[in-house]
């Protein structure tokens, strides 16, 4: 049986067989999409630093996909005392991928949604 925190190394594994571990970039944080000079509907690439060392990046890319999350942590989660660090949802989840494709020019729909769990066991995370 593979349990969810299990997904992450296989998927890992098999993208580095793939596509080749020297184009693989981790702990870089995107912080601008490149808009393509000769399609102003397109987006040639994106802009972004390394979180560990002094380096910038500038990537340059056919397609970009934008995957960076919702914005779960806009508003104070529920959970009190101990459970208060420990919600259930992403931490980094801060809408900044609203914010690069707004920027970008693209049409943001369904916005609206915001995750809302309902109920908790004991206050860490959702259950149902």
């Amino acid at each position: 049986m593979i349990n969810g925190e299990s997904y992450k190394p296989i998927i890992a594994e098999a993208t580095k067989m793939a596509i080749g571990e020297e184009n693989i970039y981790e702990r870089v944080f995107i912080f601008e999409l490149l808009k393509d000079k000769n399609d102003p509907n397109a987006v040639a690439g994106a802009v972004g630093f390394s979180v560990r060392q002094p380096k910038f990046y500038v990537f340059k890319a056919k397609a970009v996909w934008l995957a960076t999350g919702g914005a779960t942590l806009l508003f104070r989660p529920r959970s009190t005392g101990e459970a208060a660090g420990r919600t259930w949802y992403a931490i980094f989840d801060t809408g900044s991928g609203y914010y690069m494709g707004l920027k970008a020019g693209a049409m943001l729909t369904q916005f609206e949604h915001r995750f809302i769990p309902f109920r908790f066991k004991d206050g860490y995370g959702p259950v149902g």
